[in-house]
């Protein structure tokens, strides 16, 4: 029997011993493999700042607020960033941008009597036409420019007041929308925008302001925004900017039709960037815009 125990012991320890060694070498491996792994592995502050650092167990993961648009990476393609910087900036501080306009429209006062005053609120496609400047195209007219310059319809409908009604003119005429598919102020569904534009006619019609929709011009792609696929979102507006029109009794004028190429976007020999047009485009605007106006003035 005491041999028994004795065998008993002998092996309980080589046992022992063996576990002990398994162990070792196992502990030993994983340290191994830990100082094989590529140093940036180790080093979560040589990560680049614009990723997150990998979430831990004990703390939930962080889900960033998503950015406008204007401050995405597309935007480093766009030759201007200073602008857009600018840009954006001044959307937390007045975001319709009723400052720009503010003493202009103190300044020019109550039509005289007689007169067809005229308004145009858009954006850069709008204010780019200079018409209301000496020697403009509508130098002679009563034409008043509200174009802003990157400009979407939830900032036209909030200056909308200010910049037209309070200038009492007998017709605007509103030409919006493409850059709410570009997302200048953030995304936008086609609703958004409809419901903007309706707004704008509403505000107008109570005033009683004739209203003249324009078609949104046409556009391949946004040079600064790229890979939006713009054409057929800007097609699919403009039947309902045209229905809306007809239903309640609005004058729709029609650029996008004959401006359009082949590939539904603007030509080289109407616009550099093929979305705002050159002189050429504008001439062929003005004589459509001036059709709707008198239709308008006319009702």
């Amino acid at each position: 029997m005491k041999c028994l125990v004795e065998e008993n012991q002998a092996l309980n320890q080589i046992f022992a011993r063996s576990s002990a060694v398994r162990l070792a070498i196992v502990l030993s491996l994983l340290l191994g493999a830990s100082d094989a792994r590529p140093q940036s592995a180790q080093e979560p502050g040589n990560v680049p700042e614009t990723k997150a650092p990998a979430p831990t167990k004990t703390a939930p993961v962080q889900v960033a607020p998503p950015q406008p648009a204007a401050t995405q990476p597309a935007l480093l393609k766009h030759p201007d960033n200073d602008y857009w910087r600018k840009h954006d900036a001044l959307l937390l501080t007045d975001f319709p941008w009723l400052a720009r306009f503010k003493e202009a429209d103190a300044k020019l006062g109550a039509p005289s009597p007689g007169e067809n005053r005229v308004v145009f609120m858009g954006d850069s496609i709008t204010e780019g036409w200079h018409f209301d400047t000496p020697g403009g195209v509508f130098a002679s007219r009563p034409y008043v420019n509200r174009g802003i310059s990157g400009q979407t319809t939830p900032q036209m409908v909030l200056r909308f007041h200010q910049d037209v009604i309070a200038l009492q003119p007998k017709v605007v005429v509103i030409l919006a929308g493409t850059n709410d598919i570009a997302g200048n102020t953030g995304p936008m569904t086609p609703e958004q925008t409809e419901d903007n534009i309706a707004a704008m006619a509403e505000m107008a019609t109570a005033n009683k302001i004739k209203v003249v929709l324009c078609s949104i011009l046409p556009a391949f792609d946004y040079p600064w925004m790229p890979g939006l696929n713009p054409a057929p979102k800007i097609d699919a507006l403009n039947v309902w900017i045209r229905n809306y029109a007809a239903k309640n009794g609005h004058v729709y004028v029609d650029y996008h039709s004959a401006m359009k190429d082949s590939h539904d976007g603007l030509p080289e020999n109407l616009s550099k960037d093929g979305v705002h047009p050159l002189p050429a485009g504008y001439q062929i605007m003005a004589p459509l815009v001036e059709a709707g106006i008198a239709k308008a003035l006319a009702q």
